[in-house]
């Protein structure tokens, strides 16, 4: 079994285009953040983390088991 090079091409971009994103939406948040209720600014917070963290993870966890053919 080899690995599979579409899927590592879109790993591959994605890696590059995840700090773009990353910073557009921590620049969203901080505009925003001030104007929503404490509540919202919570889950805004919480989901922006969690989203974060599960991405990162998955683009590491995509690309060496692509490549260790797992």
């Amino acid at each position: 079994v080899l690995a599979s090079l579409p899927l590592q091409m879109m790993l591959y971009f994605n890696v590059y285009y995840f700090p773009v994103w990353f910073l557009a939406e921590g620049m969203m948040l901080q505009l925003k953040y001030h104007l929503l209720p404490q509540h919202y600014q919570f889950l805004l917070v919480a989901t922006f983390l969690i989203l974060s963290l599960s991405e990162g993870s998955r683009l590491y966890l995509g690309y060496v088991g692509n490549l260790q053919e797992k």
